[in-house]
């Protein structure tokens, strides 16, 4: 991956954008020579949000299960516990 300064991104931003969208680079905005950002190829973001998804589809399912067997308390009760 590489590393590219932001200020210098400024002046080459439509460059980098077709070395990430047509040479498949990723590129990481740096500051001080920490990372900040990043710009990739959209197929790579499909791919990380597809992943935080399933992500997501997982633990929805556990929560469901772990809901079934421990039980769960009603929204009504909690605002009558702490009195809302």
């Amino acid at each position: 991956m590489a590393n590219i300064p932001t200020v210098k991104a400024r002046d080459q931003l439509s460059e980098i954008i077709n070395r990430a969208a047509y040479g498949k680079e990723r590129i990481a905005l740096t500051r001080r020579g920490r990372k900040l950002a990043a710009i990739v190829p959209i197929e790579d973001l499909e791919l990380l949000e597809s992943l935080e998804d399933r992500l997501d589809l997982d633990e929805a399912r556990a929560a469901l299960v772990e809901a079934k067997e421990k039980g769960s308390v009603s929204w009504e009760q909690i605002k009558k516990d702490l009195d809302l």
